[in-house]
């Protein structure tokens, strides 16, 4: 096992985080925040150019066909330059179930268009629980003549208000086990029955209730086979994980790199900041979480592409990255001092962005729990 970059990862992590810097300042984070649909098309062109958008997507669909370390590589960038845009939602939340259980037709229809930028997705699964488990998964689809009617309300769906398509999971099966009678379907958030709400974040990363109210689906709209959808969320659920523990590596860099430099400029006392023992065991702490992240991040990571069991290694991971940038943009808040609580500076970004992320996919609580359960306990 080695986990250095090869040269083709070093060159997509330069040109990636030279893009950022020129095309998503924070100036332009701070104006997506502030827009209700917080998507600027023509930077997502840009990104479809890129090949990004089909970064993992096989080279007949029109994609680069990397694999998923090269994914983590990338989204540890967008981590880092807090990007706004969609690519989680439609590259990792929609994508990959489309990949690994969709149809043939249905690769063919839907992947071209992931490539090129024109078509957006989104995951809604979680509900008025939160929670990541298929018994607390209420909203039903009942068969009928014209494919299958959808009820029920969908919390946190992350980018709904510019998907084309939300993937949704949904109960087809009631009498059996919660896990067995699941099923996914790819629903137009534009049909009749289907309202859309905007929900306040900490974050503002424009997640959304969906409603569904006798929402029509064609059954060509099924995802995978009827009543087998958990398995393929399972799977997706543990990518996302370690994709969103990318993104907090890539906050994490900036934040300890960002706040070593504050410290070495202020000058307090007729000193550096950073001459005091205090702040340089501050620092110290900071780069040491955020290595010990990035190290876990990367190794599951592999064991995933690997296609080896990864519960554990997941878990261990999302658990130590949660709360490894959360503290990180605490001690980095702290030691700019009050400028660090303003919206004038970059630091709130990531602080907010730190709390909000180390709840997505599972929470340290959570991620401790399947720890213990992989240990035997």
């Amino acid at each position: 096992m080695n986990l250095d970059l090869t040269e083709e990862q070093q060159l997509l992590k330069s040109s990636a985080r030279d893009f950022f810097e020129k095309e998503f300042t924070k100036t332009k984070v701070k104006e997506m925040e502030d827009d209700s649909i917080g998507h600027d098309p023509e930077v997502w062109k840009q990104m479809a150019d890129l090949g990004w958008l089909g970064l993992m997507i096989p080279e007949e669909y029109g994609g680069v066909e990397l694999g998923f370390m090269d994914m983590v590589i990338l989204l540890e960038e967008m981590g880092r330059a807090c990007l706004t845009e969609p690519f989680f939602s439609t590259a990792i939340l929609g994508t990959l179930p489309i990949m690994s259980a969709g149809s043939e037709s249905l690769k063919a229809d839907f992947l071209p268009k992931i490539v090129a930028g024109d078509l957006n997705l989104s995951l809604a699964l979680t509900e008025t629980s939160a929670s990541y488990e298929a018994a607390h998964i209420a909203t039903k689809a009942v068969r009928d003549n014209e494919g299958y009617i959808l009820n029920g309300t969908k919390l946190f769906v992350q980018d709904a208000q510019v998907a084309d398509y939300l993937l949704c999971v949904v109960r087809t099966e009631t009498w059996s086990a919660p896990e067995d009678g699941m099923s996914l379907f790819l629903v137009d958030p534009s049909s009749p029955g289907i309202t859309i709400n905007p929900l306040l974040s900490i974050a503002d990363d424009k997640q959304n209730e969906v409603i569904l109210e006798n929402v029509v689906v064609p059954e060509t709209n099924l995802v995978g086979e009827l009543n087998g959808g958990w398995p393929v969320i399972r799977q997706l659920l543990d990518q996302a994980s370690v994709a969103k523990c990318a993104e907090m590596v890539g906050g994490c860099d900036w934040t300890v790199e960002t706040t070593a430099a504050y410290a070495r400029e202020r000058i307090q006392y007729d000193k550096p900041i950073g001459s005091f023992q205090a702040i340089q065991h501050y620092l110290a702490d900071m780069w040491t979480e955020a290595g010990m992240a990035k190290r876990l991040t990367y190794y599951a990571a592999w064991v995933i592409e690997q296609g080896y069991p990864c519960a554990a290694d997941v878990a261990t991971a999302k658990a130590w990255t949660n709360e490894a940038y959360k503290h990180c943009t605490r001690m980095g808040v702290h030691i700019h001092g009050g400028i660090g609580t303003t919206r004038d500076h970059d630091m709130g970004l990531y602080y907010r962005r730190a709390r909000q992320a180390a709840l997505l996919f599972a929470d340290t609580e959570m991620c401790n729990e399947v720890v213990a359960h992989q240990m035997g306990l």
